[in-house]
C-alpha cells in the first residue's frame, strides 16, 4: 500500500458503478490522483475488457509522459457471485494484465485471491456486515471495503462509524469507507476514523467523463438525499434508487411491491426490446451523497475542489487537537 499511496492525490477511489464508469473516467480519475476503478462487466465481453485495459494503459502512459508523474493506479471490480458466468473469462484478462488491485463483489473473495495474489494484485474485498468483514479476512483478502448505510447501488445498513470501528478491532490492513463520501471534509473524517481509502460514487456518476445519461446527471444536480429511497422491490437486495427515475418510469416508489418482484429487463438489449422500463438504465442509484452534488464538473474539477477540501479541513482540524 505504500507504494500505493505515494501515486495518490487524494485517499480515494472512483467507486465501481455499473453503467457509468467507462474509460473515460477512469483514466480521468488516474490521471488525476485517485484510484480509478469499473466493474469488469461494464464491457460486453472479455474481449473488450482486454481492450479497455490496454487503452486505459496507452491513455495514462501518454498522460505520465505530459505530467512527468506516475498515474494513480486502476482497480477492476470483479463479481464473484456464481451469477456471473463470465467471472473466469475475466480474471484470466486480469492475470494477463496484472492490476495492482481488485475489488470483489458480491461474494466471497477466496476463489480469485491466490491466482491474483501469484499475479502480484492486492486483493480488497466489498462486505456490508461484521461477519462478511470477519470472512473475507480470514480467506486472505489484503483490504476490506465497507459497504455502509447511504451508498449507492446494493448498499449495507450499518451505521460508519460503528461498521469501521467494530472491523479495526480485528483487522489491522487497509479499510475503505464506502458510503456518504460527498466531498473533502467527509473524506478527511474517514481518515480520522480509522480508514485507509473511501470510495466516491455519486459525485463521479454526475462528471462529464461518467457513461451515466445526461439525464440522469442533471437528476443528481436537482435532487437531494431525501430523493432517494432504499428498495428490494428491484434487485432483491436493498438498493439505494433515485425516486425521480421510479417516477418517470411509470412507478409509484411509495407503492413498491415486495423483493425482486418486479418485472424488470436486465439485458439492455432484451430491455429495448421489450420497452420496458429497465433497473440502472432507466431507474437510476445514487447514494445520500447526493444532496452533494451542485453541477456536472470534470474529473479533473472533482478532484481539485475534493483535494482543496481536504487540505483545509486537516488544517482546521490541527489548529483544535
Amino acid at each position: 500500500m505504500t507504494s500505493l499511496r505515494a501515486r495518490l492525490r487524494l485517499p480515494l477511489i472512483a467507486a465501481p458503478m455499473f453503467l457509468v464508469s467507462g474509460i473515460d473516467l477512469v483514466s480521468a480519475a488516474c490521471a488525476n490522483g485517485v484510484i480509478g476503478s469499473f466493474p469488469t462487466v461494464n464491457c460486453r465481453t472479455a474481449g473488450e475488457l482486454e481492450a479497455w485495459l490496454g487503452e486505459i494503459a496507452t491513455r495514462l502512459a501518454r498522460a505520465g509522459d505530459a505530467s512527468g508523474e506516475a498515474a494513480a493506479p486502476v482497480c477492476p471490480n470483479l463479481i464473484v457471485h456464481r451469477s456471473n458466468a463470465r467471472l473466469q473469462d475475466d480474471l484470466a484478462v486480469l492475470l494477463r494484465h496484472r492490476p495492482e488491485l481488485v475489488i470483489t463483489s458480491v461474494g466471497s473473495p477466496a476463489p480469485v485471491i491466490a491466482p491474483l495474489h501469484d499475479a502480484g494484485t492486492l486483493v480488497f474485498a466489498d462486505v456490508a456486515s461484521i461477519r462478511h468483514a470477519e470472512r473475507a479476512a480470514e480467506a486472505g483478502a489484503d483490504g476490506l471495503v465497507l459497504l455502509t448505510a447511504g451508498a449507492g447501488g446494493q448498499t449495507g445498513w450499518l451505521n460508519p462509524f460503528a461498521f469501521v470501528r467494530a472491523v479495526r478491532a480485528f483487522f489491522a490492513g487497509p479499510v475503505v469507507l464506502a458510503g456518504g463520501i460527498s466531498d473533502g471534509v467527509a473524506l478527511r473524517a474517514a481518515a480520522v476514523l480509522g480508514c485507509d481509502l473511501a470510495y466516491m460514487g455519486t459525485k463521479f456518476i454526475a462528471t462529464r467523463e461518467s457513461m451515466a445519461d445526461g439525464r440522469y446527471k442533471a437528476m443528481l444536480v436537482d435532487s437531494s438525499a431525501d430523493d432517494v429511497l432504499l428498495t428490494s422491490a428491484f434487485t432483491g437486495l436493498p438498493t439505494s434508487m433515485l425516486r425521480p427515475s421510479i417516477v418517470a418510469a411509470g412507478l409509484d416508489p411509495d407503492a413498491l411491491p415486495a423483493r425482486g418482484a418486479i418485472e424488470i429487463g436486465t439485458d439492455i438489449d432484451v430491455g429495448a426490446r421489450e420497452n420496458r422500463p429497465k433497473r440502472w438504465r432507466d431507474i437510476w442509484s445514487a447514494g445520500h451523497a447526493t444532496s452533494g452534488v451542485s453541477d456536472i464538473p470534470s474529473v479533473a474539477d472533482l478532484v481539485a475542489r475534493t483535494a482543496d477540501e481536504y487540505d483545509r479541513a486537516g488544517a482546521m482540524r490541527g489548529a483544535f487537537v
